[in-house]
């Protein structure tokens, strides 16, 4: 009851902040006391919010500090599932590790697991991820599909056509994907995808999408090996980004191409994958589990596989890190 108290308040106070509301007000709307409604306020106000308090007027919210705590995002969300089921922490070691618990526990389709800050991110191939502190976005998304198990990793690039239209149309850099799993603008990475799953019988039992991506990150923050690889939303647009907007934009696209995925099928994301892709017609090196493997990128096969023409023919690539 707590937390839909804190979330209903802080609605609230972001939908009348250009007025004050009597402590009334408030807790008739929120059906709890008046002193529930100050000991809320009080523990905004520890957590960062500036919530101005008058005499006979009540309370205006002043100030909003950058968290992506379900409060803050439940005012941009518009999805269907996707994130109408939440769990926040403003730290933890991996979202991903808490997100298979809770799929374990048998959270449902579209639940999100998200933090503030992550202490040991991962990436693929046991890659770790730097998370600094409320400046990106960490997030893992529970999916169940009716998919046999070969078809898992065109999730993966579902997922990259879904996140790159969220953070074109949000930001309007020049987002292009780089198979299988990262998003870059100007050539280096802003977002990484890792795609997790658990399955039997060829068949999935549900599958942790996790993503990784650096929004407000300043240069400062990359450590010095990173920084001729890796970038920020902010630091190649120079501004900084709201995240909870930017969250509920990404959900919003996921549902909508993972739902068109389960009744389409893979073709129209190849189409849309082609399109973004900055790699294509370039020679590149993928590094698979059987060897490194070098040749021009022409585009994805009706799998998903990455065709690469070499001195050997059209060669489809399933797993592999590309140089």
């Amino acid at each position: 009851m707590g937390n839909s108290i804190r979330e209903g308040l802080v609605q609230l106070l972001i939908r009348h902040r250009e007025n004050f509301l009597s402590g009334e007000e408030i807790s008739q709307r929120l059906e709890c006391s008046r002193t529930a409604v100050w000991k809320h306020i009080e523990e905004l106000r520890k957590e960062g919010y500036q919530i101005e308090a008058r005499p006979k007027s009540g309370y205006r919210l002043v100030y909003r500090p950058d968290r992506v705590a379900p409060e803050e995002l439940q005012p941009h969300l518009s999805t269907r599932s996707f994130g109408q089921h939440f769990r926040y922490r403003a730290q933890v070691t991996s979202t991903q590790a808490l997100a298979h618990e809770w799929a374990r526990e048998g959270a449902p389709e579209g639940a999100v697991v998200i933090a503030e800050e992550q202490t040991e991110g991962r990436g693929r191939m046991g890659r770790s991820w730097h998370s600094p502190p409320r400046s990106g976005i960490w997030m893992s998304l529970i999916l169940r599909p009716s998919l046999p198990l070969p078809l898992a990793p065109q999730l993966t690039l579902v997922a990259s056509v879904a996140l790159s239209r969220a953070l074109k149309s949000e930001t309007g850099l020049p987002v292009s994907i780089k198979w299988p799993n990262d998003l870059l603008v100007h050539g280096k990475k802003v977002c990484g995808i890792l795609t997790e799953l658990r399955g039997e019988q060829d068949q999935i039992q549900y599958i942790v999408l996790g993503m990784g991506i650096n929004v407000n990150v300043t240069e400062e923050f990359f450590p010095k090996e990173l920084k001729e690889k890796a970038t920020s939303l902010a630091i190649e647009g120079k501004q900084t980004y709201s995240r909870p907007q930017l969250i509920c934009s990404m959900l919003k696209e996921l549902e909508t191409w993972y739902n068109g995925y389960l009744t389409h099928g893979f073709e129209p994301i190849r189409i849309l994958w082609e399109e973004s892709a900055g790699m294509l017609g370039k020679m590149i090196t993928a590094r698979t589990p059987s060897g490194e493997k070098r040749g021009i990128a022409k585009g994805l096969d009706a799998t998903g596989a990455l065709l690469l023409e070499t001195e050997e023919g059209i060669l489809p690539v399933f797993s592999s890190y590309i140089d």
